[in-house]
């Protein structure tokens, strides 16, 4: 591995941007090559960052020099261009949801074991200053026993946004839950603890699509807490809210903004309270719910090829969330409580 990772980007879409600026930004980072199945498209972000561009992504597996490839392609391609370009012996970065069925999850961490390579998915949010805080505040205990859990989603997306062949459908994209709360499912799960049962509903009551516009689940945490999820695109005119709330015996705490990125409440016993204000410069919203962190999770890939360990969201840390969000569609589908306390759910690794 030579000093420099060189990276391959599949996927020009929205998020693509993100990706491709942050590995420009990293010193030990260089963009080589770039794959969409619309070549002009490749071609334009390949001759804006010096990179060859490719219309086939097969084809840009077969070079000897990329290290890393990241996938930012619609959510039903994940699975199957992630274990491609490991069997090529790539390192993949994938963008969330890492697969739509936990058998394809499960194919994807099994691929990066037995090849030993390694397998990140992007769950920025994580990285963020006010989340890390929260977590170091539960890690030390200071909110004591956790008593009760919520992450809300109130966004808005009009029609036209499910009209362009893949959002809001089963094979490419599931719905509210499955796309636009995902982060925040992986969120409160990465900070309440594993859960043991789901109960959910789920609607489409606002747009014409396969998925579910609108979602509603409570769950029960494996340390007794309870926690409610709330995650919908119907929220006239604009996305309202999106935030992760943890209540204790000893503190109550929500972090919100536009990417999880800001301290809304924060009142914890003995230490001093801050409500609505911005503690550091980079908790000032970002322009887009992709927040800040993308370059984080890159950097850390580097670091986990570099000190040979795993990265700190792998595959097996961010099936959880798709894990859960199955749950809620199970729970919906059949009108049962869905327990999670099986290897169905939780895996075998």
């Amino acid at each position: 591995m030579s000093e420099q990772i060189r990276f391959g980007l599949v996927g020009c879409g929205r998020i693509a941007p993100r990706h491709a600026q942050s590995v420009r930004e990293l010193e030990h980072a260089r963009l080589v090559a770039i794959a969409d199945v619309i070549s002009s498209r490749a071609e334009r972000y390949a001759k804006e960052h010096n990179a060859q561009a490719y219309a086939d992504y097969r084809r840009m597996l077969d070079r000897r020099d990329i290290d890393v490839v990241t996938i930012c392609t619609p959510s039903g391609m994940h699975a199957q261009m992630a274990i491609d370009a490991m069997q090529a012996g790539k390192h993949v970065i994938v963008e969330k949801p890492m697969a739509l069925k936990l058998q394809d999850a499960d194919r994807m961490i099994a691929t990066a074991k037995s090849i030993g390579v390694k397998l990140c998915v992007v769950l920025q949010n994580r990285y963020n200053p006010p989340m890390r805080d929260l977590r170091r505040v539960v890690d030390e205990g200071k909110l004591g026993k956790l008593l009760l859990g919520n992450a809300t989603v109130r966004w808005y997306r009009p029609q036209e946004y499910y009209e362009d062949g893949w959002h809001g459908t089963w094979a490419m994209d599931g719905g509210a839950l499955m796309n636009q709360s995902i982060h925040h499912i992986d969120a409160l799960q990465w900070l309440m603890g594993d859960v043991t049962s789901v109960f959910a509903h789920t609607a489409t009551l606002a747009h014409k699509m396969e998925a579910e516009d609108t979602g509603v689940a409570v769950l029960q945490f494996k340390n007794g807490a309870i926690g409610s999820v709330e995650g919908s695109t119907v929220t006239f005119p604009e996305n309202l809210e999106g935030s992760v709330a943890l209540f204790g015996e000893h503190g109550s705490v929500k972090v919100g903004g536009t990417a999880l990125n800001r301290k809304v409440i924060w009142k914890i016993e003995g230490a001093l309270e801050h409500e609505n204000v911005l503690l550091r410069r980079d908790e000032v919203d970002p322009p887009s719910i992709y927040g800040f962190s993308h370059k984080a999770v890159i950097s850390d890939m580097i670091e986990a090829i570099q000190q040979n360990r795993e990265p700190r969201t792998d595959g097996i840390a961010a099936r959880k969330s798709v894990a859960l969000v199955l749950a809620m569609y199970e729970s919906a589908r059949t009108g049962c409580l869905v327990k999670m306390d099986d290897g169905i759910w939780n895996g075998f690794f």
